[in-house]
């Protein structure tokens, strides 16, 4: 095992600053060459008190911020046009990243993509997909998935 400090969210692990104990395998091969962690050292408490406050700091700011985007999200439906076979089938899935640039695209706001839970898309209609915003704060959003032409 092989203490490292998070650098970023890592679902199922922990959020920045964290200081986690992970196989030295996941660590050497995925977390720091990724960028998501540094090898802890002494030194790095130092740092792991600068993220935390960091992230402290943020999150008083954005709670306000998210509960604000909920409501824009949950207004209306996000459209996302997409290539469609014979009777409304998809031309593969729909993917988060897609609903990120839509939501973009609408105005509504900026979503990271790794915070969105989607069913499987793989014809036109209308979904709900859940966007994690904050702790504590998801919104429900109706995706219409509808056919280019």
């Amino acid at each position: 095992m092989s203490k490292v400090i998070l650098t970023n969210e890592v679902q199922g692990l922990g959020s920045a600053g964290d200081v986690v104990d992970v196989k030295t395998g996941f660590a050497r091969n995925y977390l720091v060459p990724q960028g998501y962690a540094v090898h802890w050292t002494r030194g790095g408490e130092a740092q792991v008190a600068q993220l935390r406050a960091a992230r402290e700091a943020r999150a008083l700011a954005s709670v306000e911020d998210a509960q604000a985007l909920k409501a824009k999200l949950q207004e209306g439906k996000i459209r996302l046009l997409t290539k469609t076979g014979n009777g409304g089938r998809l031309f593969g899935s729909v993917k988060p990243a897609a609903v990120a640039a839509a939501v973009s695209e609408a105005g509504i706001g900026e979503i990271d993509k790794r915070k969105i839970t989607l069913p499987a898309i793989k014809t036109t209609g209308e979904y709900q997909a859940i966007v994690h915003l904050h702790e504590g704060v998801d919104a429900k959003v109706t995706l219409q998935v509808i056919a280019q032409r």
